[in-house]
């Protein structure tokens, strides 16, 4: 199989055709997880005089609008946008929804809660399918579908700024004079890729500002990953034939890389010079690992390609999407796009395609499983937004149909496996129900958890798992700002909670966005519960199921304990599934709030007493810690000791010096 991704990524969908809006497979939702899309179609219907009423605000409208293409948006009372739509006459488009029998009640809905609208006029559909899947993602409208894994995937990047060029990943954005090589479909892929081509053309990763430090060859250079630039033990015409040769490799030419390395390897064998052909062996193996994750026919790609299938059942679409770039392939995700059961595939995976290429440019050939609606004006607006000719294509035969089918089959396999996954967790949920006494399976469960050391660098963290499992894109972090609380657990649990649930009045009162959990576990026991309870109360919220879960006698695991209000603390039977399940929240709680502490502290550590010196920027600051050694010993200089310093004036050195020795 080819490199996947570590996580399936889901994304909720809009609808962006222009004839399929009226009865298109959205759902409600708040962009942040597909139980917001649930609690959604939970509300109950609007009453006929709201409808009424919101016809009419929209029909309004109509008077002034033009037929032209353009981009709507619905907005509720409190200015909040419902959502956004695209349109090629706009007058024609929004004069669908007056006409509210004809309309699904998901649109009913929308339509009911709409206040007044806005317009923007474009030159082309084209521009409005663009604007469109921009405003999306901007305002996260509440009836639109939202991209909910919207990072953009890792790269190569192989840097031009600089006389030795540097071999790293890449995410974001392409600020910097490189080139690019990618997309691979999960971290894991790229930095495989990484090792390989450092053991195959031994070029520098290290950040300039480490290069430019160094004074004798790292541990790259002992391990033969790098041919030591730094210290000059490579010549710059040498060192630019080894990224020459990288970017050939990377650019598709590998056959041409791996010929060369070879004649190499036999010239320097006939000639006895062992050592040398050791070293083009090795180089050759590290070409040879990263072509062993190859392992589809790509005859029918030599070119840059992205290759889209869809599979539906149940209900349920998942869509493989595969990388393939200089006819290799850079690995694959798993996408479940949520939408209304009586979608048809085809308009699924068209409005897919415009979420997924909105943030990031489409290769040259896109393949497809399927003839989608409106695929020209699509093929228009991937090219416009690439810079370059983009051809979208449903190959019925040949190579290219043999490459489609086996992205169907991936796309079929990790269905299967969701609907498997979707099945136990759903029972799980059952028996959390049972268990704690709810009406029926949470749809949203919160897990809380503090970490500190001492008080240093205190954080609160949330953690939410659902039906889907957990949503991590709706995790948060507190960083403890109540004077005192650090260090002290209840007034942390205090501080995050009231912050927590104080927003949640705030944005979400009517509770209408999916965003209030239906149970919420805390790592602690009594107390902490208590703290939680007290606070939920002076906020006048009584109805959220709360459990503390406390670790058992020497914090032993399958032995936890635990807490509600009124009722005596429990345990469950050790080999109890939803007690694994539990288990599992509460230590995804412990890990995220780990793993932020630890990132706060990590990045606190690399700061310095010297960066609290108002005007002493990056190059000062090196020119004190080159002269004293550290910190410390520039914090007990004299004055005279900081004005020999190179690039120290005595007014500086005087700042320097006062703010190290003032009584104040």
């Amino acid at each position: 199989m080819a490199d996947t991704a570590d996580t399936p990524t889901d994304l909720i969908l809009p609808d962006t055709d222009d004839d399929m809006a009226a009865d298109a497979p959205g759902v409600d939702a708040d962009g942040a997880d597909a139980q917001g899309a649930a609690a959604a179609t939970s509300r109950p219907r609007r009453r006929p005089a709201d409808l009424a009423r919101g016809a009419e605000v929209i029909r309004d409208h109509l008077k002034t609008l033009p037929q032209t293409p353009g981009v709507y948006r619905m907005l509720a009372g409190d200015g909040a946008v419902l959502y956004v739509g695209k349109a090629k006459n706009l007058k024609r488009r929004v004069f669908n929804y007056t006409q509210v029998n004809r309309l699904p009640v998901r649109l009913q809905r929308m339509v009911s809660e709409t206040e007044t609208m806005e317009f923007v006029t474009t030159h082309t559909e084209v521009e409005a399918l663009l604007l469109e899947s921009n405003l999306i993602k901007r305002l996260m409208p509440r009836y639109n579908v939202l991209l909910r894994d919207d990072k953009t995937f890792p790269h190569i990047m192989i840097t031009k700024d600089h006389d030795y060029p540097q071999l790293t990943k890449h995410r974001g954005a392409r600020s910097r004079d490189a080139d690019y090589f990618g997309p691979f479909a999960s971290a894991g892929a790229v930095n495989r890729t990484i090792t390989a081509l450092q053991r195959a053309f031994l070029l520098r990763n290290c950040a300039d500002t480490v290069f430019a430090a160094r004074t004798r060859p790292c541990l790259q250079y002992q391990i033969k990953r790098c041919t030591a630039p730094c210290v000059e033990r490579v010549s710059p015409a040498e060192y630019q034939a080894q990224v020459d040769q990288a970017r050939a490799f990377l650019s598709g030419k590998s056959r041409d890389i791996q010929t060369e390395f070879v004649a190499k390897m036999t010239e320097a064998a006939e000639n006895l010079d062992y050592e040398t052909a050791a070293r083009y062996r090795d180089r050759i193996r590290a070409l040879t690992a990263v072509q062993a994750h190859q392992d589809i026919n790509v005859e029918g790609v030599v070119e840059d390609a992205d290759v889209i299938a869809a599979y539906a059942e149940g209900g349920m679409t998942c869509v493989q999407v595969f990388f393939f770039r200089g006819g290799r392939n850079y690995g694959n995700r798993a996408y479940f796009p949520s939408h209304d059961k009586s979608a048809e595939t085809p308009e699924v995976l068209a409005a897919f395609i415009a979420q997924f290429y909105e943030n990031k440019a489409a290769p040259g050939l896109v393949l497809v499983n399927h003839d989608l609606p409106e695929q020209e004006l699509l093929t228009e607006a991937l090219a416009l937004r690439a810079g370059h000719r983009v051809e979208l294509a449903a190959p019925k035969r040949g190579d290219k149909r043999r490459i489609v089918e086996h992205a169907l089959t991936n796309a079929r396999e990790a269905h299967g496996r969701r609907l498997a996954e979707s099945s136990s967790q759903a029972r799980l949920l059952d028996g959390v129900a049972t268990v704690f006494g709810l009406d029926g399976p949470p749809q949203r469960i919160e897990v809380y958890d503090n970490s500190h050391v001492q008080g240093a660098h205190a954080i609160g963290a949330m953690i939410v798992a659902g039906p889907e499992g957990f949503i991590k894109n709706a995790y948060r972090k507190f960083n403890i700002k109540t004077e005192g609380a650090a260090g002290d657990d209840f007034a942390m649990m205090r501080e995050v909670m009231a912050r927590r649930f104080g927003r949640a009045i705030k944005e979400d009162p009517e509770r209408t966005q999916g965003t209030w959990p239906d149970l919420v576990l805390i790592d602690g026991g009594i107390g902490q519960l208590n703290m939680a309870l007290g606070v939920l109360a002076d906020l006048g919220i009584d109805d959220v199921t709360l459990v503390g879960i406390a670790k058992g006698p020497d914090r032993d695991a399958g032995r936890e304990r635990f807490f509600m209000p009124d009722r005596a603390p429990f345990q469950l039977e050790m080999r109890d599934p939803v007690l694994y399940f539990l288990q599992r929240l509460r230590d995804e709680a412990h890990r995220f709030a780990i793993g932020t502490h630890r990132a706060k502290r990590t990045k606190a550590l690399g700061k310095s007493m010297i960066d609290e010196i108002p005007g002493i920027g990056p190059g000062r600051k090196k020119a004190l810690l080159h002269h004293f050694g550290s910190a410390v010993a520039v914090s007990r200089a004299g004055l005279a000791d900081l004005e020999s310093v190179e690039g120290i004036s005595k007014t500086v050195a005087k700042k320097i010096y006062d703010h190290f020795h003032s009584d104040g």
